[in-house]
């Protein structure tokens, strides 16, 4: 499969038995004298997932998606239409419907078009992870489960499942551009539940991106997803209440920077900035945190799971500076709102797929490293709480206002680590909480490769990052006053 996809546009047309000038009539049907741009965007999607638990295969799936969506933008009104069926007449339908959307209008003349492939390959896979035999899988999940029990006789059991996906898109604007790309991608998980005298606790880890399978086996990573979703298990165990109230928190490297995307990353999107919903709307050139803090949005970065050679508009990505040394920058652009706003295109047009509109996204999140020493900051505070790992959170886009749920924290009591605490949530605003960093780590790290985020309904990959840091200030929710 892989050699056949090299050239997206070729794959399209051979395998549908579309022709150059199919895409230039359809394009052509969709413009009007209202309409102010159109696209097409050709998805083809072979997933596959397999899980283990308790020793037995539980599922093993494999599935293929294709279609088509139509887009047509006149002015703030989008015109969108699509069709898992891809032929000339349907495309011409999902034209037609797109523009009727959209605004009625009249020209039908074709538009010439010009294949402009990817300036770059982000992840030059040679074999995808899709083609490796189920029964390769599935013997790596079968050692992942013998490791883990062996790491701890507490551990009671074992879920880990693997899913790949391989896609295939093909981009065809109104300006004339047909681009396209090839996505590998892949991820692994690890859970272990530990149980001690009626005690039961959960830990999980994973990775992933877009690799080859190989990624997993190198160093044998996959051994160190499982001990590390068993040590924090095991570590649960031992946890105690979380206390409550307002305290210094200093968060870890790596995964925490998910609280960087859901409680600055959202506000940063240009729909929400374009319309004035967001708590940054309006603040260009404004100070918005800490001098300390600076954060870039990076769709370029090799390997990774929120990386992308082109956007879902056929944009090359890029790295965009959004808040430098607290001052604030710039928006996340796909292109509608860019135009609207009269702002360069960043490359952040995603779509979850060809059933959905495009919009913008993050792609991978992150704070720079400063200059403290990780060991110093944690020095440096009292009384705190340390929070390693995240689960759950939501955010409110309007206000900035978020709840996340720790996995893994610890007291800070005296400048040392102290006891594992569990049921611990923070509680702050986004905006307020990057005017609190008062230290940031040399330490900056991404996270492994598990990210996923949601939005209006649609879910895209993406990566995160942070170098340890401290906030002043931050409300622990709790249960030990």
């Amino acid at each position: 499969m892989a050699n056949s996809i090299e050239r997206p546009e070729q794959f399209f047309l051979q395998k549908y038995g579309l022709s150059t000038s199919s895409l230039e009539s359809a394009i052509g049907r969709v413009l009007g004298k209202r309409i102010d741009y159109a696209d097409l965007y050709f998805e083809y999607l072979t997933s596959e997932s397999i899980s283990l638990e308790e020793r037995i295969v539980k599922k093993v799936s494999k599935n293929i998606s294709q279609g088509v969506g139509v887009r047509a933008i006149a002015q703030e009104k989008t015109g969108y239409a699509y069709s898992d069926d891809i032929n000339t007449d349907q495309l011409l339908v999902a034209a037609k419907t797109a523009r009727y959307i959209a605004e009625e209008g009249g020209s039908r003349d074709a538009v010439p078009v010009q294949v402009t492939p990817p300036s770059r390959n982000l992840y030059p896979v040679t074999t995808p992870p899709i083609e490796i035999p189920v029964e390769e899988k599935i013997k790596l999940l079968e050692e992942i489960d013998r490791i883990a029990r062996q790491y701890d006789p507490r551990i009671k059991k074992v879920m880990a499942s693997f899913s790949s996906e391989y896609k295939i898109i093909l981009i065809v604007n109104s300006q004339g551009v047909v681009t396209g790309d090839v996505l590998p991608l892949m991820r692994l998980n690890v859970s272990c539940i530990a149980e001690e005298q009626g005690n039961r606790q959960v830990g999980s880890f994973g990775g992933g991106g877009r690799s080859e399978f190989g990624y997993f086996l190198e160093e044998r990573r996959f051994e160190e997803y499982t001990k590390e979703a068993a040590r924090q298990a095991i570590l649960n165990l031992s946890a105690i209440d979380a206390p409550a109230g307002v305290m210094e928190v200093v968060l870890g490297p790596g995964w925490p920077g998910i609280l960087l995307h859901e409680a600055i990353g959202h506000g940063l999107e240009a729909d929400f900035n374009r319309k004035g919903t967001s708590a940054f709307s309006g603040k260009i050139g404004q100070r918005v945190a800490s001098e300390l803090c600076t954060v870039v949005d990076d769709g370029t970065l090799p390997w990774r799971r929120g990386s992308l050679n082109v956007d879902d508009e056929g944009t090359p990505t890029g790295r965009t500076v959004l808040i430098e040394k607290g001052i604030l920058k710039g928006y996340l652009q796909d292109r509608l709102n860019a135009t609207l706003m009269k702002m360069p295109l960043t490359g952040n047009g995603r779509r979850e797929s060809y059933a959905h509109s495009p919009m913008p996204r993050m792609t991978n999140t992150y704070m720079l490293a400063g200059e403290s020493n990780p060991e110093e900051i944690l020095r440096s505070v009292r009384k705190g709480l340390y929070a390693v790992s995240f689960g759950g959170g939501q955010v409110d886009i309007t206000s900035g206002k978020f709840v996340f749920s720790a996995s893994e924290a610890y007291l800070i009591e005296n400048g040392k680590i102290g006891a594992p605490v569990k049921g611990a949530t923070l509680i702050g605003n986004g905006p307020d909480v990057l005017t609190k960093v008062t230290m940031v780590g040399s330490d900056m790290s991404l996270d492994s490769g598990v990210g996923t985020c949601g939005k209006d309904g649609q879910s895209v990959p993406v990566g995160v990052g942070l170098p340890t840091i401290k906030i002043s200030e931050m409300t622990v929710g709790g249960t030990k006053g």
